[in-house]
């Protein structure tokens, strides 16, 4: 809190660089004196970031051996910094400021320089390089998405150049870093639609009088799956080096999980079914400590036909259902390794 003599000592500066002041010690005090301004306020700045998003990039990566057998990786890149960059927030001053633009040149020179494949590594390659390069950068967020391209078959053989866009799944990653502290990372499902007619049930749920669900042994049961690793941390980029191929067969084994025990699982709810994949994939993969789902459940309801003599309403005769966008059901759980 400002003493009587501070305010008396802003007032005299105030006054000889020819600027109004006020002595309410609620009022933000602005003072001009030999090219300097002095900002005295209740008010600090409590957390900042800044960087560049929505840097897209394509690499196509050539076999050693045959280099007209390539893969392509098409990745969408937002990196955020942290650090000493309060200045230029409350003083205007840029001289911190690692323009954004040298943040989306250096996406590009990294991806050109490394391997992008597996994304965990990249992103954790992306945290790494500003508080390496920067002495006052002490942190980085990467968020990668990765778009799915997948290699086309002609005649029955895989083209060895040539790909679709296999639908708007994505895969994500996350990485953030703070120099001496780990790496934290996680891998991730997005916007991957997924439908079954059949195996699925959903009764014996609470009823009360506001109640108006009928219980089914028999629906079609649709989502649109969001999954989350969470990994171990990592001390180093070299120890997340190491485990590149672990990351990769994780994040494998998850999509394989998810697939499969939707495919197979004859459900007795989105909420048991869900928990199944997580028990799956914590099995199987002892780098990862925990797994979260978001489950939307997309609905569809069998069309009443009776009116034109025809049941589409009995269970094993529905065949003709209307999708409905919204409301929809959402689940989620996260489950993790017990301490």
């Amino acid at each position: 809190m400002q003493s009587d003599v501070d305010i008396e000592f802003i007032s005299r500066y105030a006054s000889a660089a020819g600027r109004s002041t006020t002595s309410n010690r609620r009022t933000v005090v602005y003072i001009t004196r030999d090219s300097i301004t002095y900002i005295m306020t209740k008010f600090h700045l409590k957390a900042a970031k800044y960087g560049k998003d929505k840097v897209r990039f394509l690499k196509v990566v050539r076999d050693p051996v045959d280099p007209k057998h390539q893969d392509v990786v098409e990745m969408t890149v937002r990196v955020l910094l942290e650090g000493d960059i309060e200045k230029s927030y409350t003083e205007a001053d840029n001289s911190v400021v690692v323009p954004t633009d040298t943040v989306k040149n250096t996406v590009n020179i990294l991806a050109k320089e490394n391997p992008v494949t597996p994304p965990e590594l990249f992103a954790a390659t992306l945290a790494n390089h500003f508080p390496t390069k920067y002495p006052h950068i002490h942190g980085t967020s990467v968020s990668i998405i990765v778009h799915r391209w997948t290699r086309l078959s002609i005649d029955g053989a895989e083209h060895p150049h040539s790909f679709l866009r296999d639908g708007e799944e994505k895969r994500l990653v996350t990485c953030t870093y703070k120099r001496g502290e780990a790496f934290h990372i996680t891998s991730g499902i997005s916007n991957l639609l997924v439908l079954k007619s059949t195996n699925s049930a959903f009764h014996g749920f609470h009823e009360c009088d506001y109640t108006t669900l009928k219980p089914t042994n028999d629906r079609v049961f649709s989502t649109e799956v969001e999954a989350t690793l969470t990994h171990q941390p990592y001390n180093t980029l070299a120890a997340i080096s190491i485990a590149a191929k672990s990351l990769e067969a994780y994040y494998q084994r998850a999509r394989n999980t998810t697939l499969k025990i939707f495919a197979q699982d004859n459900s007795a709810s989105v909420q048991a079914t869900m928990y199944k994949m997580c028990e799956d994939i914590l099995t199987h993969c002892p780098g990862v400590e925990e797994v979260a789902y978001a489950l939307p459940n997309k609905h569809y309801v069998a069309v009443d036909l009776g009116a034109f003599g025809l049941d589409n309403s009995t269970p094993g005769k529905q065949e003709v259902f209307l999708p409905l966008a919204d409301p929809s059901g959402l689940i989620t759980a996260t489950v993790s390794r017990k301490p």
